[in-house]
């Protein structure tokens, strides 16, 4: 009896350490679980899913094909655009739906160059795309103009993940100028870190000079979390 007891218990121990610090499939981290994945990947993972399946309520025969026209900065031959379906647009957008129920063929998306909307197009279809800093800034905007949810999501994470010393008072501003307060807290956390050497840059000058605004909201965060009082101090020299 006592043998069979020690066995199962071995037995159990042999699972559980079997199955902590699994790598996940997709960003190879450690978790402990043996889903294949990490829980962050794999809600990832099921939004995606979701997205594409929209699509399904669609068929591709539903409507005929719009074009989508992307700025053409005064280009003498007028902007360049990408065909799509009615049907997918329509199933990744409710505006998109809208102006296509109203039997518009031409929407212009200003915002994006033409290579930036290919990947938009692309996008769409797939739920794949690489992001750089300025892609994921435009796109966030365009995702959100036109109710992408999916697409806003992943370019809101990736803006906050790749958040750094050199891009967090550019990554601070525009999230202001689009009232993003994921955006906007994850980098005024970073700017409070690093405040004695960003105070010294050409950029938090440019940045006192065009947004003033947003440098006292900056000074009040560092008064507000900080009870150092030479940080304090630089930052209302700087101010001043």
């Amino acid at each position: 009896m006592k043998m069979k007891l020690h066995v199962e218990i071995s037995s159990v121990f042999l699972f559980v350490f079997e199955h902590r610090n699994m790598k996940c499939i997709s960003c190879e981290g450690k978790y402990d679980g043996d889903a294949g994945a990490c829980r962050q990947c794999y809600e990832d993972l099921k939004a995606k899913v979701a997205f594409l399946a929209m699509s399904n309520r669609y068929p591709l025969t539903f409507c005929t094909d719009v074009v989508l026209l992307a700025s053409d900065n005064g280009h003498p031959e007028g902007p360049a655009g990408g065909m799509a379906h009615e049907a997918v647009l329509a199933s990744r957008s409710p505006v998109f739906k809208a102006l296509l129920h109203n039997e518009t063929k031409e929407i212009h998306i200003n915002e994006l160059w033409p290579q930036e909307l290919g990947a938009f197009i692309n996008y769409l279809y797939t739920a794949e795309i690489c992001l750089d800093q300025d892609l994921a800034r435009k796109l966030l905007v365009v995702a959100e103009k036109y109710q992408v949810h999916h697409l806003k999501d992943l370019c809101q994470k990736f803006l906050v993940s790749n958040l750094n010393r050199d891009n967090s008072l550019a990554t601070y501003t525009f999230g202001h100028h689009h009232n993003d307060k994921q955006i906007i807290d994850a980098a005024l956390m970073l700017i409070t870190n690093n405040i004695e050497k960003l105070a010294s840059s050409d950029e938090y000058a440019e940045l006192k000079r065009s947004h003033p605004q947003l440098v006292i909201e900056i000074y009040e965060h560092i008064v507000a979390s900080s009870t150092a009082p030479s940080v304090q101090a630089l930052l209302l020299e700087e101010l001043l």
